[in-house]
């Protein structure tokens, strides 16, 4: 067990080195979430077309813009593992004592580490854009709350990396799957505007859930039934895990 977490915080170190040396993704990645704050959030506010129970509709999507910015780089994680692969490293790391669960974990954390950088540069755009957010004690939940959904969908990548060759394969599967799942949730809009199938798709995405909770720790301050969204959570991530400790070995073979 001591060598398990002492294995998840060396791939939790060597990201944040990672990041040290190389900033430039980072800022790449915060452009889009920046669009859709700066022009997609404050248009749509003018126009007040989406009901969204009283709060300025630039506040409604910010918990979800953070979410798919923090977690959508989640699940491209698996191009690491890939290359990873290709260049024989993973190899190396199968043949180490370590559980096959922890070398998932521990590289699914790590992840982790990339959505706080994203929660902090998109926060600050935010405030800069008048958003108000609840208290700060809600806000460090709900980033924890993100940073461990992430992992779970970093979980989601090595599943999606089990059964790709190449990185080319990889990225079309990832980007074919990262916006659906964002406009079939509650993110841009509540799930009652919905047509009766979206609806159905949008109960079984859990985007839907981590957005929900997270709405609520930043911006409303509302914590009645959440416990349906843990519990969503919960399930998704534990599930993630067990699939891709199952076909983490398909990725070497």
């Amino acid at each position: 067990m001591v060598n398990v977490i002492s294995y998840m915080a060396t791939m939790l170190e060597l990201e944040l080195r990672k990041l040290k040396n190389d900033r430039m993704e980072l800022y790449t990645r915060a452009i889009q979430p920046m669009l859709w704050l700066v022009l997609y959030g404050t248009v749509i506010s003018r126009i007040r077309a989406i009901p969204t129970g009283g709060i300025p509709y630039i506040d409604y999507i910010t918990p979800a813009i953070i979410i798919q910015s923090s977690t959508f780089i989640s699940i491209f994680y698996g191009l690491t593992l890939v290359w990873e692969r290709e260049s024989g490293i993973l190899k190396k790391l199968i043949t180490t004592p370590l559980p096959r669960y922890s070398i998932v974990i521990g590289r699914s954390f790590a992840s982790g580490i990339r959505s706080l950088f994203q929660i902090l540069i998109i926060t600050i755009i935010a405030l800069l854009l008048g958003v108000k957010f609840y208290n700060v004690f809600y806000f460090i939940t709900a980033s924890l709350i993100i940073f461990f959904v992430s992992s779970g969908f970093a979980s989601l990548s090595v599943v999606i990396a089990s059964f790709m060759k190449t990185r080319e394969r990889f990225m079309g599967i990832g980007q074919a799957i990262t916006m659906p799942l964002f406009f079939a949730s509650n993110g841009l809009y509540p799930i009652e505007l919905m047509p009766s199938i979206l609806k159905y798709i949008a109960l079984a995405n859990p985007l839907t859930y981590i957005i929900d909770i997270c709405r609520r720790l930043m911006i409303t301050g509302n914590m009645d039934s959440v416990v349906g969204d843990v519990l969503a959570i919960l399930i998704f991530n534990i599930t993630m895990y067990f699939l891709a400790s199952i076909r983490f070995k398909k990725i070497i073979e």
